[in-house]
């Protein structure tokens, strides 16, 4: 059925053809009665052709050969309804492959000089005398000393002024497809920058979790493990460390709900609370003993290069509670010397086989060092972790491209 309603169009266009044919040949029957069946065969071809000259027009154009080669061999003499043979020269350029397009394109000056070359010029007066227009061709072939150059341009204009036509529709086809396809491809750019930003906002918000979440649970971790190694009369200390506990942990839920809370841009920590010195004094609130230096003078921060340097610090901290040795003091140091250096060393057990794994590869790829990594490297900097045996200590360095004003 779909294949019928595709067809239906060209089929009515080829048996309207076919009437007028058939009406035209009737007519001559009346004067040659003895080919009347070739030139029925003749309308019947042609109505043919142009019915397939825009499905198949490479099956149209050899069929179109094939009637003219039959038609000079017979001497079948030319019919006015031959003129329909323009849809298929239209359908060639329009609709054809490549090589049919330029196989139609030398088939044109090809049939014009074998129509000048073989056909007699009293088959045009035949073909036109029986509707009356023999005063249009005498007059027609006056325009010229011979009458074949007269029908090399009317034959060469029926077949070329179509076949032109199609060829301009089948360009404006190609070059409508063409913005088409720039606009699906813009259009699957912008999906894919939107993926990408996507992912890179859930990949900023996982390490903004990690962050806030590991450093609070290191500081809460140290304050229960010391908490165990109290004694039991002294519970003013119990009750601070306690209370060291709770602050930490309503300090994390306030960043965790901060971090969720902001979309799109770097997500930082809570208001006024970007300051080092702070988040040192936090550490040290925690029971924890910090040598914190600075050298240089301080320069104020952008608001990123502020959260980025909040954010490393803080998991900086965090690895040297995690893996230091308990009661080792952790040393902590800026230098602004045109950029901003922090570098934070931490004592660690001595390596064994058991802890080898754990401090002699610091650089393996943990969540904590990727995301450092990451901060510094969106704001032009660099991390560099290491560990050294003499004497036994991990120290990690970061570098912001911070400048002079």
């Amino acid at each position: 059925m779909k294949i019928l309603v595709r067809w239906a169009p060209d089929i009515g266009f080829g048996l309207a053809v076919l009437l007028v044919g058939l009406f035209e040949v009737a007519t001559r029957a009346v004067y040659w009665p003895d080919t009347r069946t070739p030139m029925i065969l003749l309308a019947v071809a042609i109505s043919s052709a142009v019915t397939l000259s825009r499905h198949l027009p490479a099956a149209a154009l050899a069929l179109t050969w094939v009637i003219c080669a039959l038609q000079i061999s017979t001497g079948t003499d030319l019919f006015l309804f031959e003129i329909a043979l323009a849809a298929v020269a239209f359908g060639t350029s329009r609709w054809g492959s490549t090589a049919t397009v330029w196989a139609s394109a030398l088939s044109i000056p090809a049939a014009a000089f074998i129509a000048v070359r073989w056909v007699d010029s009293g088959v045009f007066y035949s073909a036109l005398d029986t509707a009356g227009f023999r005063t249009l061709v005498e007059q027609t072939s006056q325009l010229s000393d011979r009458w074949q150059v007269t029908a090399a341009v009317v034959g060469m204009s029926v077949l070329g002024v179509p076949w032109l036509a199609g060829l301009a529709l089948r360009f404006s086809d190609r070059a409508r497809e063409s913005r088409v396809s720039q606009v699906v491809a813009e259009e699957q750019r912008d999906q894919a920058e939107e993926i990408a930003r996507l992912r890179e906002e859930q990949a900023k918000l996982a390490r903004d979790v990690h962050d806030v979440v590991g450093h609070s649970l290191a500081v809460i971790l140290v304050q229960s493990e010391s908490a165990q190694y109290l004694k039991d009369a002294d519970t003013e200390a119990l009750k601070k460390t306690m209370d060291n506990i709770a602050t930490t942990a309503r300090s994390s839920l306030e960043d965790i709900r901060q971090v969720l809370a902001s979309t799109g841009a770097e997500a930082g920590p809570r208001a006024g609370t970007t300051d080092l010195d702070s988040l040192v004094a936090g550490v040290r609130a925690a029971g924890n003993e910090v040598a914190s230096t600075e050298f240089g003078t301080p320069q104020p921060l952008p608001p990123e290069l502020a959260t980025v340097a909040f954010r490393v610090l803080q998991e900086m901290l965090t690895n040297a509670l995690k893996h230091g040795r308990r009661g080792a003091p952790v040393r902590v140091e800026r230098h602004w010397e045109g950029e901003l250096r922090i570098e934070v060393q931490n004592v660690v057990e001595p390596a064994t086989e058991e802890t080898q794994p754990l401090v002699a590869t610091p650089t393996g790829g943990g969540q904590g060092l990727d995301g450092m990594r990451r901060r510094l490297e969106s704001v032009g900097g660099r991390l560099d972790v290491r560990r050294r045996d003499d004497p036994p200590t991990f120290t990690a360095t970061a570098w912001l491209p911070v400048r002079s004003r």
